[in-house]
């Protein structure tokens, strides 16, 4: 019998030498990311830029036709490739006014809610929907904005597409990205200042208010006074008193702000919520710290949770 077993397999060996090997299966190939062409008689390049912010989705979603879909390829674009394309086109949305940016938003979700209906066994909606999140609302972001997300997210707050077990987290957010929104009156509240004194925000006078929320053990927050103090035109704006920089602790530790109160520069009006409103009574969403808000004479808002490498880039054209 053992001779036989013996046999047999030498006789299959023997075949599968004599055969041509089989090629292993290669992935399929992806595609560039198809861009949508501007119509020749848009010229000017503002309007170009908002043409193509309204139409950046358009060939990507096709609804005739689906490409290969994977956890890596979306609608036959890899994944990294995808990535480069949300943080493109939060990049161009952040060059154009603000309505045109949301009605951008507005138009993005709309294409891959619909190609996600016409190509239901597709990943576009899900994928593409979890970078724009990341890109304009993880407080981590450097092209982060609550005003760009805002659109979106309150549609997949009621899309059919999303799960129901997600849409109230949709919902929340949403909820977020309306508080204190751009062009808006920022909400007052009371704060104490290192002389121990009850101050508001609305009785802070200035042409500008840069408004921070800090923290003293927060990295992030020292390099923004250094870079800020490294700014020639920034502190001569504060030594004018035409820029006013308010800091509020908003955390529960009094005892460790008071230690290192006298960290924070002089020039500064430095302080904390007391009473814990701007945390818990959620007039404000502070998702991370630092998080900065550019006011203006009346207490608008002008930026709004704002990237320091966007207030940095302002502050000295003031």
């Amino acid at each position: 019998m053992k001779r036989l077993i013996g046999i047999a397999f030498l006789l299959v060996l023997a075949l599968s030498c004599g055969q041509p090997k089989k090629q292993a299966a290669q992935a399929p190939a992806t595609r560039e990311f198809p861009m949508a062409e501007v119509p020749m008689m848009i010229t000017e390049p503002a309007q170009r830029a908002v043409w193509i912010a309204q139409h950046f989705w358009d060939a990507f979603t096709k609804p005739e036709k689906l490409y290969y879909c994977d956890s890596v390829t979306v609608n036959g674009v890899s994944a990294d490739k995808l990535e480069q394309q949300v943080g493109l086109f939060a990049s161009i949305l952040q060059q154009i006014p603000l309505p045109a940016g949301q009605e951008a938003m507005k138009a993005a979700f709309g294409r891959l809610e619909a190609f996600q209906k016409a190509q239901p066994e597709g990943n576009v909606f899900a994928q593409t929907s979890a970078l724009i999140s990341r890109y304009f609302y993880d407080p981590n972001s450097p092209v982060r904005s609550e005003d760009l997300y805002l659109p979106y997210v309150s549609l997949l707050a009621s899309s059919e597409l999303v799960a129901d077990e997600d849409r109230g987290q949709y919902a929340w957010d949403t909820r977020v990205c309306q508080l204190n929104r751009t062009g808006t009156p920022a909400a007052d509240f009371t704060f104490v200042d290192t002389a121990g004194k009850r101050r508001t925000l609305y009785g802070v006078k200035a042409e500008y208010t840069l408004l921070i929320f800090g923290n003293p053990d927060c990295k992030a927050c020292r390099d923004i006074m250094e870079q800020m103090a490294a700014s020639p035109e920034i502190s001569a704006l504060i030594e004018s008193g035409r820029l006013k920089v308010v800091d509020v602790y908003i955390d529960e530790d009094i005892a460790l702000w008071k230690e290192k109160a006298g960290t924070y520069p002089k020039a500064w009006i430095n302080g904390y919520d007391p009473d814990f409103v701007v945390r818990t009574d959620r007039i404000y969403a502070i998702r991370a710290v630092p998080s900065l808000y550019l006011l203006d004479e009346k207490k608008n808002v002008l930026m709004k949770d704002a990237p320091i490498e966007q207030v940095l880039e302002i502050l000295p054209n003031l």
